[in-house]
């Protein structure tokens, strides 16, 4: 019953977005959910990083840089509930898939935290990933509530989140970690840890987009 409101409550969003005065995501052109210009910068742009996790580094491939349009765009759906904009971010996931090299991988999303599904009926990357296609198996579980990663440096987001996860059930899977933002990558580095710990064999994790290392880390 819960996914079923979930998606009622996406689909309405998507269909109020059609009645109430638009503007674009990216730039505030008025009229207009996302104006051209926009919809342009947000053409894939695949970018690798490498993240340390117990057991080995992971590569990460991410479909765009987190910066400008994309960045605004991300935040208008998870801060304003602008959901529609969702298909407009699917192909820079699907970039992002496609540098893993692995299509047979089940693919496992981060879990979002109960305060953040409450206030928002949706979880990102779940929402994206359902634009592409393509089907998430949650796997991955939180075991105890954490801070707020945002205005944290890369060591305090560790400690943060360390042993926050938990995978039941995911002996011998063999699986892709998605998310929506990566910063420093400790949240990312943990659903591995996780995963590993399970027994399953992470091979790789996506982003939609990732932070410029220039920029700093706090989101």
């Amino acid at each position: 019953m819960r996914e079923l409101w979930v998606a009622a409550r996406a689909a309405g969003a998507d269909a109020l977005a059609l009645l109430l005065p638009l503007w674009c995501a990216g730039c505030d052109e008025p009229d207009v959910a996302l104006c051209e210009r926009c919809l342009i910068a947000l053409a894939p742009d695949p970018r690798r990083r490498v993240v340390e996790a117990d057991g080995g580094d992971v590569v990460v491939w991410s479909g765009l840089a987190f910066d400008g349009v994309a960045a605004r765009v991300v935040r208008a759906i998870k801060e304003d509930g602008r959901t529609g904009l969702a298909r407009a971010l699917a192909p820079a996931l699907e970039a992002a898939l496609a540098h893993t090299g692995d299509a047979d991988a089940l693919l496992v999303p981060m879990p979002t935290s109960r305060a953040a599904y409450r206030r928002r009926g949706f979880r990102m990357p779940d929402l994206v990933m359902r634009r592409t296609g393509r089907h998430v198996r949650r796997v991955l579980s939180a075991v105890r509530t954490t801070a707020d990663q945002r205005g944290l440096d890369r060591d305090q987001r560790r400690r943060n989140v360390a042993h926050s996860l938990a995978a039941p059930g995911a002996g011998g899977l063999r699986v892709i970690v998605v998310d929506d933002v990566l910063t420093t990558g400790a949240s990312l580095a943990e659903a591995v840890r996780a995963l590993r710990a399970a027994g399953a064999d992470v091979v790789g994790a996506v982003t939609i987009a990732a932070t410029p290392r220039r920029l700093p880390s706090g989101w």
